[in-house]
């Protein structure tokens, strides 16, 4: 199993939309792929037409009073289930703060799952936390939508040296720019060339495209009802280059 975390301390990247067209798409080649919508907002859960609700909320989820099978639902897709967000995950870093290992814990619940799917994907709030801390613990890769603008780059390069300081050497850092207007010169500035990281910049853009905002409207992946637009294929895209650095 391997876990995606879609995560930048800045909102409004296009954080949730690359976690549910991403899941979607690894659903579509077959892989029993999980979303955990770790928002409060529930965007996510919106999209999945899915309440967000779960029973005892993120306290029991973390504590292990509530199976985390039992609070897992399905899509209207195949091979895709969700687990849904909870207005309580909003008081998590309280409940983290009180646990042993709270660094650790998601990745703990997440253990419980591991033989049934392949991929899981973690939509994240936008914080520096110690949920986060536990979400860099949990995840394999760190997918980072970055709009191309000074002050996106400047909360990227923040989390680069959070990452390097605390040792989460396992967690492998992939950003890419999203949102992308290439009528605006400073975007195409920046996509052209970007500022140096200790890692390397994923190739695909994702398109500032109005495709996108009505995820929102639709409450469905791109693919489920804009499969030739333009911001579809950049997802394709993406998800091939991720799985090919996957496997480099």
């Amino acid at each position: 199993m391997i876990t995606f975390a879609c995560y930048n301390i800045k909102g409004g990247v296009g954080k949730t939309a690359t976690t549910v067209n991403l899941a979607y798409l690894a659903a579509l080649e077959g892989y029993r792929t999980l979303v955990w919508d770790l928002d409060p907002q529930a965007a996510a859960s919106f999209y999945f037409r899915i309440k967000p609700k779960v029973k005892g909320g993120g306290a029991a989820l973390i504590k292990r009073k509530t199976e985390v099978e039992a609070a897992i639902k399905g899509t209207d897709y195949d091979n895709l289930d969700l687990l849904p967000a909870d207005f309580s995950y909003r008081n998590l870093d309280l409940v983290l703060e009180n646990s042993k290992n709270p660094a650790k814990r998601l990745r703990k619940v997440l253990f419980t799952v591991r033989e049934d799917y392949d991929y899981v994907f973690l939509d994240c709030a936008p914080s520096i936390s110690l949920v986060s801390e536990s979400v860099f613990r949990a995840a394999d890769v760190l997918l980072v939508p970055t709009i191309p603008t000074t002050l996106s780059l400047r909360t990227l390069e923040q989390l680069s040296r959070f990452l390097h300081r605390q040792g989460f050497e396992r967690t492998r850092l992939m950003p890419f720019f999203s949102m992308v207007d290439r009528r605006k010169h400073l975007h195409r500035l920046i996509t052209e060339h970007p500022p140096h990281l200790p890692c390397e910049y994923l190739r695909t853009e994702i398109p500032y495209a109005s495709e996108v905002e009505r995820m929102g409207v639709a409450r469905a992946a791109l693919h489920a009802y804009a499969p030739r637009s333009r911001a579809a294929t950049a997802y394709e895209f993406l998800w091939q280059e991720i799985k090919g650095r996957l496997e480099s």
